[in-house]
């Protein structure tokens, strides 16, 4: 089964998630903004979620995940959650 492993920063709002986005453009770290910002428990870990197998998140967090290039920063991506910015670190 593939697996990968992602970090992540959860908003309310796709504006929110745009600013984020843009200070991490600007050169913010990853980490620091999901610890700051991040509505998931896994912002305290810098928005760590660990590995995990497809299929394990909701298809829109999965399919950003397995399809999408390794080690950019990806969204805002909507889920029943909220907004998503989505780096994933590794896929095997």
């Amino acid at each position: 089964m593939a697996r990968a492993h992602a970090l992540h920063i959860l908003v309310n709002t796709r504006e929110e998630a745009e600013k984020l986005k843009q200070q991490l453009a600007n050169g913010k770290k990853f980490g620091e903004l999901a610890r700051k910002h991040s509505l998931c428990p896994s912002g305290k870990k810098g928005g760590d979620l660990g590995e995990f197998g497809r299929g394990q998140m909701v298809s829109e967090f999965d399919k950003v995940v397995f399809g999408k290039p390794t080690l950019e920063v990806h969204g805002p991506i909507k889920t029943k959650f909220g907004w998503h910015l989505i780096k994933t670190l590794s896929r095997s």
